[in-house]
């Protein structure tokens, strides 16, 4: 069971929200701008529209992983496994050659839905980095710092050990990003 959870999670995260909003608008995304199946990159592209649907979308695949593990009552760690596999089919979708996204909008809904309280840690570290930089790449790092120090904090470095992983592999994603806005706040 739950290595069907885990790779049903996998396949939730293959839904490329963009892929799909960029085709109602007839453009493909992966031939524009940051070529990225993301909300910020529909957003840049096509519009506001396309942002918020790209990110509710994407959103909502962390949060009906959380939700389905909740309602066949698995353990929390298996749980938050599944997250962190929904955010690893986000990044690397098979079927686009593991050329996905750059998961922060997924990451948003499986944080959310995971534990809320911890999740105001991202929020909290977002906003501080945010005020200090005015660079939204790197107030998200800032965010992502508080998260795990919060998760460390709770005691919960085991069981969010995998979602740690996926952070790691989130802010790889982002690195050409970061070193941009690293240089451009110099």
């Amino acid at each position: 069971m739950i290595g069907l959870y885990w790779l049903f999670s996998y396949l939730i995260g293959n839904f490329m929200t963009a892929f799909f909003v960029g085709k109602i608008y007839g453009v493909n995304l992966q031939e524009e701008r940051s070529k990225n199946l993301g909300a910020r990159n529909a957003g840049s592209v096509l519009g506001k529209r396309a942002f918020l649907l790209t990110f509710l979308g994407d959103a909502l695949k962390g949060v009906l992983v959380v939700g389905l593990g909740r309602l066949w009552y698995l353990e929390e760690w298996v749980i938050v496994s599944g997250a962190a596999c929904v955010i690893a089919g986000h990044l690397y979708p098979f079927w686009l050659k593991y050329k996905g996204g750059k998961g922060v909008a997924t990451f948003i809904g499986v944080g959310l839905a995971l534990s809320p309280g911890l999740f105001l840690w991202m929020i909290a570290g977002t906003a501080a980095v945010l005020m200090l930089t005015r660079s939204l790449t790197l107030s998200m790092v800032g965010g992502f710092i508080f998260y795990v120090g919060a998760i460390i904090q709770a005691g919960q470095l085991k069981p969010y050990a995998l979602l740690m992983m996926a952070i790691v592999c989130m802010l790889i994603r982002h690195m050409s990003n970061i070193k941009e806005s690293w240089k451009r706040g110099k």
